[in-house]
């Protein structure tokens, strides 16, 4: 039950629209931000991680139409410890790897209580300003009066297939709780390039953040999915390291 609604599960998304940019970076400050969760950055290279910043535009879902913003990082699976680079490009490639949901601004009343409720994700009301049908899709978002970021991500190449269809580890810390989510995604229609966002940073407390992790910097690959569903299953409390 959320705000005196009941809430079916798994929580389903059946349609949706996105675009997001993949940045390196520097695995001492990311692995700063999430130690409170007991996870581990996954390095794609030695001393380097990967941040992912999304805009999504929900359409048609169980938890009403919302926009969201999230700051997603690639993270060990949570019974890892260690285990090197050679080991997390393994995990990467074959699933083992999960996504860290580490900030998740919103600007639905229902969707914020349903997401901290539910699944423990972080999310905080905030103001978008978002366009996800231009050629070159651009988004900003704002919370308390204060920017957190503007961003656009120019257009891709179309990606054959489903393209990036998986079943992903969520992860989420909250109130001193880490938890574990399955999140099915299927998308259609995506295009992906390398480089091709901007990024214009606020006076945000996150926006602060992405300044530690060294962003603005060029993105290492970017990509829009202009047809996108989602399934979110239950949230199971984890302790990382065992």
């Amino acid at each position: 039950m959320v705000l005196g609604t009941p809430v079916e599960m798994p929580v389903q998304v059946r349609a949706a629209t996105a675009f997001m940019a993949v940045f390196p970076v520097p695995t001492t400050p990311a692995q700063a931000l999430i130690d409170h969760t007991g996870l581990e950055i996954l390095q794609y290279r030695p001393g380097r991680g990967l941040c992912t910043l999304v805009f999504v535009d929900y359409v048609d879902g169980d938890l009403g139409p919302y926009n969201e913003f999230g700051v997603c990082f690639l993270v060990r699976d949570h019974t890892r410890r260690g285990g090197g680079v050679a080991q997390d490009l393994r995990d990467l490639a074959t699933g083992g790897a999960g996504a860290l949901i580490h900030q998740l601004p919103v600007d639905g009343e229902f969707t914020r209580a349903a997401g901290r409720g539910i699944w423990g994700f972080p999310k905080i009301l905030a103001d978008f300003d978002a366009d996800h049908r231009s050629g070159t899709k651009r988004g900003s978002v704002s919370c308390d009066g204060a920017l957190i970021a503007e961003m656009s991500v120019a257009p891709g190449v179309p990606v054959p297939g489903k393209g990036i269809a998986a079943s992903l580890a969520a992860y989420a810390h909250l109130d001193g709780v880490t938890r574990r989510t399955t999140w099915d995604m299927n998308p259609s229609g995506v295009r992906t390039r390398l480089g091709g966002a901007t990024l214009r940073l606020g006076t945000h407390p996150i926006a602060e953040e992405f300044r530690r992790l060294g962003l603005p910097r060029r993105a290492l690959v970017t990509s829009s999915i202009p047809d996108l569903q989602m399934t979110f299953g239950n949230a199971e409390v984890v302790t990382p390291g065992l």
